[in-house]
Order: C-alpha cells, then sequence, then structure tokens
C-alpha cells in the first residue's frame, strides 16, 4: 500500500485539493484510493508527535502516536487499500511560525523527522506544492490580515522578501527527514485548477475531473479586504480593485528571482531529491518552468466558500 504524505504547501490550493478528494471519495475508493484529511488529522491521528504539553498520564505520546497510526494503516490495508493519502498542510508546519520567523518553514526538517518516525518509514510518496513567493506570502498575509487583523509593517516586509531560505531548502529538508519517500513537487501556477492530475501523478491511476466549485479557502481581494476590515486598517490598504500585494516593486522582484532560481534547479533534476511534476496537458513541460508571476485564471478567485479551519468564510482570490 503506498502511503502518500500531501503537505501542502499552505496558500498553494491544498484545500482545494482536499476538497475534491472529499467529494469524489465513492468514486477514488473504486480504485483503492483512500483518504484522511484535516478532519482526521487533527482529530486525534498525530496528535503527540510533535513537542506540546507534557502528558500527565506518564504515557509516552509518541509511542501512542505511531500505535494509532499503524492500527489505522493496518486497517486500510486489510481492507484492499492500495493507496493512502494523508492531506495536512499542518504537517509541514503550521504557517503561523513562518509569519514569526519570516522564512518558508524554517522548522520542516524537524516536523517531518518526526513524523517519519511516527509512521516507522512507511511513507511512501510525498506531495509538495510550491507558489512563487510574492503570492504565497501576499496571499498569506491577507489571509491573516483578515482573520487576525494584523497589518504587516515595513520591517516584516523587509524581512521576508531578503530571506535567503527558498523552495529549494525546504525540499532538501524534506528529503533528509523523509530519505525512503519519493518527493513529488507541483507548481501552483500548473496544478491549483488540476486536483485530479496531481493525484494521478502520485497513484499511477487514471483519476476522475474536478467538476464544479472544488476551489476553498481563498485570499479576499481588496475591495472585499476593505469592506470586512476596521476603517484604521482599511486606509492602510489601496485603492485598487485586484488583489492586495504588499510588497514593493523590488521586494516583489527579488522574491519572483528566488522562484526563478528554484524552478530551473527542480527542471534540472533538483540533484535527484525530487521530481518536477510536468503538466499533463503540456506537449513538453520541461522546456521551461511556469512562469512564477503567472496569474492562475480568473475563476479561481469567483465566491466565497466556508474554511473549516476557522469557521468564516473564506476570501476570494
Amino acid at each position: 500500500m503506498k502511503v502518500i504524505l500531501h503537505i501542502g504547501a499552505h496558500r498553494c490550493a491544498t484545500r482545494s485539493f482536499q476538497n475534491y478528494m472529499t467529494r469524489k471519495s465513492d468514486t477514488l475508493s473504486q480504485y483503492g484510493i483512500a483518504f484522511l484529511g484535516p478532519e482526521r488529522t487533527r482529530n486525534g491521528l498525530l496528535h503527540g508527535i510533535q513537542p506540546g504539553a507534557i502528558s500527565v498520564t506518564g504515557r509516552d505520546p509518541v509511542a501512542r502516536a505511531r500505535g494509532r497510526i499503524a492500527l489505522q494503516l493496518a486497517g486500510l490495508q486489510n481492507a484492499g487499500t492500495a493507496s493512502v493519502v494523508i492531506s495536512d498542510a499542518s504537517m509541514l508546519q503550521p504557517l503561523e511560525q513562518c509569519f514569526a520567523l519570516g522564512a518558508l518553514y524554517p522548522a520542516a526538517g524537524e516536523h517531518l523527522a518526526r513524523l517519519d518516525h511516527a509512521f516507522d518509514g512507511a511513507v511512501s510518496d510525498v506531495m509538495l506544492n510550491i507558489r512563487s513567493p510574492e503570492m504565497f506570502w501576499a496571499s498569506a498575509l491577507a489571509v491573516r490580515l483578515e482573520h487576525s487583523l494584523r497589518m504587516p509593517n515595513a520591517a516584516t516586509l523587509s524581512r521576508i522578501a531578503e530571506a535567503t531560505r527558498s523552495w529549494r531548502d525546504v525540499i532538501q529538508d524534506i528529503y533528509c527527514a523523509m530519505p525512503g519517500a519519493r518527493i513529488r513537487v507541483f507548481p501552483y501556477e500548473v496544478f491549483a485548477t488540476q486536483p485530479e492530475a496531481q493525484l494521478s501523478a502520485v497513484t499511477g491511476v487514471d483519476c476522475p475531473h474536478a467538476r464544479g466549485a472544488f476551489r476553498l479557502n481563498a485570499s479576499a481581494r481588496l475591495p472585499e479586504l476593505r469592506a470586512e476590515l476596521p476603517p484604521r486598517l482599511a486606509k492602510l490598504l489601496p485603492e485598487d480593485e485586484g488583489r492586495w500585494m504588499p510588497f514593493s516593486e523590488a521586494e516583489a522582484a527579488r522574491l519572483r528571482e528566488s522562484y526563478y532560481d528554484d524552478m530551473m534547479w527542480l527542471v534540472g533534476g533538483a540533484d535527484g531529491l525530487a521530481e518536477l511534476v510536468e503538466d499533463p496537458n503540456k506537449a513538453d513541460a520541461t522546456a521551461t518552468p511556469p512562469a512564477p508571476d503567472l496569474v492562475v485564471q480568473e475563476d479561481l478567485t469567483r465566491g466565497r466558500m466556508h474554511d473549516p479551519d476557522t469557521g468564516r468564510l473564506a476570501g476570494t482570490g
């Protein structure tokens, strides 16, 4: 049985992929594909793996987690499951910790090494979605502003833009933490609207196409942000109608350049550490990397849907 970890990243259509898996679960089960999403991972399955409060019972939380995971996997395998996809972006690292340090998942290796131990080396595949950093951070900061009313200052934005850590470093950390797993990288600019293509690539099954409103938890556009924020914050936003871009042009250019470097590294084979998944709809996907400043089709931003993590409505964009 393949044990596939879909670790995000955040703001890379991860929730949309989870929505697809949930809505197609009956069909996918006929192909032997099972799905465990955040509703399961955050409701006990992975409890105790990452550091937390000391257990008052004296029991080893990691040992209990290992046993719980082993039982779950054994049950799925006994039921004839060929592939189980476990999806939760927090497995990579909570996004708030990235804000605190102004860097892309600086503790990814530590988090995933603990997961690898908890799964007793059973993880066969890792799915990682990446996105051009200026768009990743803009989306993340917009959601953070909407939910917590925390406006980033110039020092925070400068620290993010000047950070040397890139997706290449994250991938290297994943490889070191899970040396037995096959790492596949899916660029947001290509796969945000193709959850079925991502699943097909990792399972080898010709999965059903996504139809209808599968996209969730998109960040709000500027008009919506201004309408929802208190006046003191709304007046700090530009009067544009599109996506909120908090970075200066120079900062955004610096972040885009790092993505170009990362994509060229991936196209060139990533030193054998990971595989860049090709666009199934492109005849020669290896010729050039996807443009990092590409804005995915406008229909990605239509509508407002429920965000199960926060109990609030997710914005658009």
